[in-house]
């Protein structure tokens, strides 16, 4: 491990601060070789519900967790903090999975987001969770109307999960004019992402999971006898063995081409809540526009704004290196999408910014598998930007799949060998480059009211699914 500490994210310094400030019991590094019923790897949200699930169904297995980093060292407290549905994604489910198993997955995806409140409520996780909504919002002529292939498919069905506002009432609830119209879905809410990560972290050890942070797997052996996962001072030898590693899964060749790598960044606003008052933005509706190269943003309990942009740097084949941590580069063209957003805020100062993975896959909705087809080796990813939510989910399935259980979540239509491969490398962080390229000269074009020429349509086409569906011409 390198001895200069990482830039941390505003979320994530917020969240050691405040385990120092109440004594959190520190996390060891391994050392030595450990045994396990189950050794999970990944210390974001996925690896914890998954840890929490196991001692939920069985309190007596012994379940080891190792974490490259701290645990929300990751993506989980990088992200937005937006905690959503798979309703944006329905018309996708259904084609993976068939009507019946999209509706059931969608409706408790759904339910995930309440349920994760409970959960803070019940164990003194002071997350900041907020659930007040989610808004699809259009800020340009094209997007407009971008979700009602969507509701009318959802209409179809009976369920009514958005509700479409007026240019008027989208622009009152964001606190923008440049809001031209949108979808509410009542379900959302918001938290400190790295808040909610640490809390977990904090419930799993008193629950008895035994949680080793600093402590990178440089190898998982899997050719022979059980699994084992070695770090640089140490090894677990489990029965079997969970990967939740979000976009650092990529080190592995069956998820390598499965999945794409690509950057989302961040900035954050100084304190302004008085601002925020004058303009309306006072509660925790999440709010993203429709455009691929997707914006999302949200305020936070101490009157900040957190303006995000997906589409940032690409990875080449397994690494996901310097570029995703630290300090966004691409501060300057998130911060002017903020202020194209929020004009009237143009004299509040943005204070910081952060940058990290997201692991897209061809569909945008994750799946879970036999790693290398082995019986006791299981992996969870491809969350593509929508995971605080569904990683809830996905600790249900990944346990039931470690513990050979036959149930709704084991036989869940997203345990499957993942859909559609990308191109190997040299062609697909080429590729990757040129697609990403069409998608901002389209949405620069929208932007401006021009039109998109034919040849930016067709490389637009070949891009991956984002937060909200992408065939929307």
């Amino acid at each position: 491990m390198s001895g200069h500490p990482p830039v941390r994210s505003l979320w994530l310094q917020e969240a050691l601060a405040d385990n120092e400030n109440k004594s959190e019991k520190e996390a060891p590094e391994l050392g030595g070789e450990v045994r396990a019923d189950v050794c999970v790897v990944g210390g974001g949200y996925t690896g914890l519900w998954t840890a929490l699930r196991l001692k939920e169904i069985d309190p007596t297995l012994d379940v080891v967790l190792v974490e490259a980093d701290v645990c929300g060292g990751g993506a989980s407290g990088r992200n937005g903090g937006f905690v959503l549905s798979w309703w944006p994604k329905f018309q996708t489910l259904e084609k993976l999975c068939g009507t019946e198993e999209a509706l059931r997955l969608a409706h408790a995806s759904a339910g995930a987001v309440a349920d994760i409140g409970k959960f803070c409520a019940d164990n003194g996780i002071d997350a900041h969770y907020h659930h007040d909504g989610y808004l699809w919002a259009a800020t340009n002529e094209a997007q407009v109307g971008s979700w009602r292939p969507l509701m009318d498919e959802l209409d179809r069905h009976g369920v009514h999960p958005l509700v479409e506002l007026s240019r008027e009432v989208a622009a009152r609830r964001s606190g923008s004019p440049v809001h031209l119209g949108g979808a509410f879905e009542a379900t959302g809410a918001i938290v400190q992402p790295a808040l909610l990560a640490r809390g977990l972290r904090r419930v799993a050890l008193e629950r008895g999971v035994r949680v080793f942070e600093r402590s990178p797997m440089t190898q998982l052996d899997r050719r022979t006898g059980s699994p084992r996962v070695r770090t640089p001072a140490g090894s677990v030898m489990a029965s079997r063995v969970v990967v939740a590693m979000n976009a650092w899964a990529a080190r592995f060749a069956e998820v390598r081409r499965r999945m794409v790598v690509v950057g989302s960044d961040i900035v954050a606003t100084e304190r302004a809540p008085d601002r925020l008052a004058a303009i309306g933005w006072t509660d925790g509706l999440s709010i993203s526009d429709s455009r691929l190269l997707v914006h999302y943003y949200r305020t936070t309990d101490d009157g900040r704004v957190a303006f995000g942009k997906g589409g940032g740097a690409l990875a080449f084949s397994r690494g996901v290196g310097a570029r995703f941590e630290g300090e966004s580069r691409r501060r300057d063209l998130v911060e002017r999408a903020f202020r194209r957003t929020y004009p009237m805020l143009d004299d509040v100062r943005v204070t910081s910014s952060w940058t990290g993975p997201i692991d897209r896959t061809r569909t945008g909705l994750p799946f879970f598998w036999r790693l290398g087809g082995r019986p006791d080796v299981f992996v969870g990813v491809g969350y593509s930007g929508n995971g605080v939510g569904p990683s809830y989910l996905g600790g249900r399935i990944l346990a039931s799949l470690a513990l050979g259980r036959n149930d709704e979540w084991a036989r869940s239509g997203l345990v499957r060998s993942p859909a559609g491969r990308f191109p190997p490398e040299p062609f697909r962080f080429v590729g990757g480059h040129l697609v990403r390229g069409a998608i901002a000269r389209k949405e620069r074009a929208e932007d401006d009211g021009r039109r998109v020429d034919r040849l930016t349509k067709a490389l637009v086409r070949l891009a991956p699914a984002g937060l909200v569906p992408l065939d929307q011409d």
